[in-house]
């Protein structure tokens, strides 16, 4: 693993316990949570390509463990076995390890999760507002700011009736950036006919864990670890895909929901003006959707609290096309750079997270994180 030089130990070290004291001073109490991770709320929460960029081994009883490649699951596994079913805030500082290209395999990441907090907007405010004040310690104080909101994404889909495995391939194919064309009936991606069509129709509406199993079963049987550099997971998600496409004609989405969605996408700008734009969008559409509603008021007043920090919201651009990992972010999502530069910080809210690691009781939850290298820069 690629580890700092020698001659950057002392700064590295000044400008991790600088930003830590800054998180910890906000009333968000500091924790380490274990480097050894189980691997499986990863794989499930982030996706099986994350297998590719993370470092795994297997403990006595041949369980897969991770060294801990993001520090949000770890805190909110210790939170369950520390006051599950309470609020709480945490604050952490500590070496994160995954491969990526041109950049170091160990690298520290600080930051802040907020568990349980029930005052959504001034959480979202709050943590925003933490994450810019943590930059301008090093100078950093005319970054750009982008904003996003995945409920609101998932509320419009919901408007707009589509069904639920079409709307999962759209809301992967929104987080991954790309075009519409591939979840839109008569997509490129639809097929007359299928060699898979038995076992398409086989795995329609399965729960997609139990489809992993077998995949990974099959090829276990026929010593395969993985198929032209795909894993298991990923050859079920495929199959998942498509089975969702043949049960809806060949594809996800009518040629109406991909016109508003494509303008929903379009919608960027100043927050105020952004929910204008989505307010007329939503009129224009004919939607009358609850949920929809209640996610564009939410936006507005978070909107407000962002404001009543007396943050800079004129210099922040919202973006209807921003959109994360759906089986992770819930709400509100941001990202902070510097012109072209990598993200320095980025969080959002995840309020299914805890849920997913077992809490018997549903807690809301929002956080960031700073990739601290990046944002010391030259001070390492």
């Amino acid at each position: 693993m690629t580890r700092p030089e020698a001659g950057e130990t002392g700064a590295g070290d000044a400008a991790r316990a600088r930003l830590l004291a800054h998180l910890s001073a906000a009333g968000y109490r500091p924790v380490t949570p274990p480097v050894l991770q189980p691997v499986e709320p990863f794989l499930e929460l982030s996706g099986e390509d994350i297998r590719r960029r993370i470092f795994v081994t297997q403990d006595a009883a041949g369980a897969e463990l991770c060294l801990r490649p993001e520090f949000t699951i770890p805190v909110c596994r210790l939170h369950r076995a520390q006051a599950d079913g309470r609020a709480a805030d945490y604050s952490y500082c500590g070496p994160v390890f995954r491969l990526a290209a041109d950049e170091p395999d160990e690298f520290f990441q600080a930051g802040i999760e907020s568990i349980g907090r029930t005052d959504t907007p001034a959480a979202d405010a709050e943590v925003l507002g933490l994450a810019l004040e943590g930059l301008a310690l090093f100078g950093r104080t005319d970054p750009a700011v982008r904003l996003g909101d995945m409920g609101l994404t998932v509320a419009l889909l919901d408007g707009l009736a589509v069904p639920p495995a079409a709307k999962r391939r759209t809301l992967r194919t929104l987080a991954a950036g790309r075009s519409l064309d591939e979840v839109t009936n008569g997509g490129a991606d639809a097929r007359p006919e299928d060699p898979h069509a038995g076992l398409l129709a086989a795995i329609q509406g399965q729960d997609p864990r139990g489809v992993r199993a077998f995949v990974e079963d099959v090829l276990a049987i026929a010593g395969i670890s993985a198929v032209g550099g795909r894993s298991a997971g990923e050859i079920a998600e495929r199959f998942l895909g498509k089975a969702a496409a043949q049960a809806n004609g060949g594809a996800g989405l009518n040629p109406e929901n991909r016109a508003v969605l494509d303008r929903y996408r379009a919608i960027a700008g100043h927050p105020d003006a952004s929910a204008r734009d989505l307010r007329g969008l939503v009129a224009e559409a004919g939607l009358r959707h609850d949920a929809l509603s209640a996610a564009l008021d939410l936006f507005e007043e978070r909107t407000g609290f962002i404001a009543a920090r007396g943050l800079p919201i004129e210099r922040f651009r919202f973006q209807g096309g921003f959109a994360r990992n759906l089986d992770y972010y819930t709400g509100f999502i941001f990202e902070v750079n510097e012109g072209d530069g990598p993200m320095l910080v980025g969080g959002g809210r995840y309020d299914g997270l805890l849920g997913h690691l077992g809490s018997p009781a549903p807690l809301p939850a929002v956080g960031c994180t700073f990739w601290v290298e990046r944002v010391a820069g030259a001070g390492l």
